[in-house]
This record gives C-alpha cells, structure tokens and sequence, in this order.
C-alpha cells in the first residue's frame, strides 16, 4: 500500500471524525478509497462540489445506483444532500471517499465491498 494512499485515507478518517462525529470502519473506508482508483490522487476528481446538482446527480447515479445497486427514487438525492449537509456548506474539500463511504453506510450496502 503506498504511502501517498495512506495518507489519503488518514485524512478522509479525521473528515468522518471531525465533521460526521463517527470512528470509521478503517476497513470500509479503505475500500471505498481503493474503489476510486486514481480518482483520490486528482484533485478535481477528488472532491465534490455541494453545490453542483449535475455533480450529486453523478453521485446518485454512478455511486448509489451503478456501484450500490440501489433503486433510484427521491430518497437517493435526499440521502447524497443528508451527507453534503452533514459535510458543512462551508466545507470547500467534500472529499468524494468521505461521501461515498457515509452513503454506503447510510443505506448498509457494506457488503458491496466484501
């Protein structure tokens, strides 16, 4: 495991610490940041923008229902804006792992990662 990723998903922890009050499952979040691939290293690709609806759309579809396999319906989009919420509007680095790993967790799809 390199160091640069490590280091990555040290800081998405202290995010889930800090903003979301939870001790994350290191595992999972490992995971959800493996699942990414280059995407954490680009600093563009690496974030979402919370006040982007085309870009929490892309969330909803390639995160929530693509990879997740869940339903779409109203409460895909409730749950994405839930966690940018929950982020902080004035939060600029909504690290896109940090979403992804709150959303997996929110809807209990842990197992799409074993």
């Amino acid at each position: 495991m390199s160091s640069r990723r490590d280091e990555l998903i040290a800081k998405y922890a202290e995010d889930i610490k800090e903003k979301f009050g939870e001790n994350p499952d290191m595992d999972l979040l490992t995971k959800v940041a493996v699942g990414l691939g280059p995407a954490i290293y680009n600093l563009d690709a690496s974030k979402v923008s919370g006040s982007d609806e085309k870009e929490l759309e892309t969330v909803k579809n390639n995160y929530l229902v693509k990879k997740l396999g869940l339903s779409d319906g109203p409460q895909l989009m409730e749950a994405v804006k839930t966690v940018i919420e929950r982020y902080g509007k004035s939060e600029k680095n909504k690290h896109r792992a940090v979403i992804y790993y709150m959303l997996c967790k929110h809807f209990g799809k842990e197992s799409v990662y074993n």
